[in-house]
């Protein structure tokens, strides 16, 4: 294992690389080195500016995969956010190939994720203070229904533009305490539909899969998502995978809408995000 200092951030990588090219988007103030999706990411400042900076190339100390396929899988995700670019995402401002690897290049968003596993693995995420994922779920239910909002709607238009979320959960969402904002910021596996399940395990997280995102062969489509929403809706507003109405937050109303999304056969959820928005929000007015 090997330590590498870049500014004044410090990290590990299973071997050296050549981070060299960093210097000329700015001064790193913060690494996130964590991810076992084989990338490696950091906050560089210039002249006032911020920016999100995801790297793929460089051997992670959590990735066991080949760092090509990681450069394969970022560059692939490049025309998803410019094709899918919404008030909701990170906005992609660059992209481009360095000798040892691929860069993409965000605008800064002041937030935190709701499920930093490697600062507050369960149970401290919900139940330590400085847990992000803690803190979000001792906002008002106002506020937490503002930032599910800003996922449903997001969820919704990339239907309209026929795409599925693919790796969806609360890993993806940053919230920004101060100005109460929530942005998604990784769409990298997202796909154009249709798309079918060639995996039998999709990636993602188990607390907001679907059957079907098990399921070898199975056609993932907005039905699939409906499943994803009312999930996410769940851990933010309730109990996560305890769906008891004893643990959730928002009323009966919002509450028999969240468990219908949730249904394990497809025939019993809603048809699309549109149609589950569609009463969502209903219920919320």
């Amino acid at each position: 294992m090997i330590e590498t200092k870049i500014d004044d951030v410090i990290f590990k990588l299973q071997e050296e690389h050549d981070f060299g090219w960093l210097a000329s988007l700015g001064r790193v103030f913060q690494v996130f080195d964590q991810q076992d999706s084989g990338n490696i990411s950091f906050g560089v400042e210039k002249n006032g500016e911020k920016l999100f900076v995801k790297y793929a190339g460089a051997k992670t100390i959590t990735f066991s995969g080949d760092p090509q396929d990681a450069i394969h899988q970022l560059k692939s995700a490049i025309p998803l956010y410019l094709e899918l670019s919404h008030p909701s995402l990170i906005k992609l401002v660059d992209h481009f190939e360095v000798s040892s690897g691929y860069a993409a290049v965000f605008e800064w968003f002041d937030g935190e994720t709701l499920h930093p596993h490697w600062s507050f693995p369960p149970p401290a995420k919900y139940n330590d203070p400085r847990s992000p994922f803690y803190r979000f779920k001792n906002l008002s239910v106002a506020q937490r229904l503002d930032a599910l909002e800003r996922i449903f709607s997001f969820h919704a238009y990339i239907e309209k533009n026929s795409f599925v979320a693919i790796d969806f959960y609360d890993g993806s969402l940053l919230y920004n305490f101060t100005k109460n904002e929530m942005k998604i910021c990784d769409i990298d596996f997202y796909q154009r539909r249709p798309f079918f399940n060639t995996m039998g395990r999709l990636w993602g997280s188990s607390r907001f899969m679907s059957p079907e995102e098990v399921t070898l062969g199975a056609e993932i489509d907005g039905c699939t998502n409906v499943f994803n929403m009312g999930a996410t809706a769940f851990a933010l507003l309730g109990g996560e995978r305890d769906r008891s109405f004893e643990l959730w937050e928002a009323g009966d109303e919002l509450y028999q809408i969240a468990l219908k999304a949730v249904e394990p056969s497809r025939e019993n959820r809603y048809e699309s995000v549109s149609a589950f928005k569609l009463a969502w929000d209903s219920a919320v007015k």
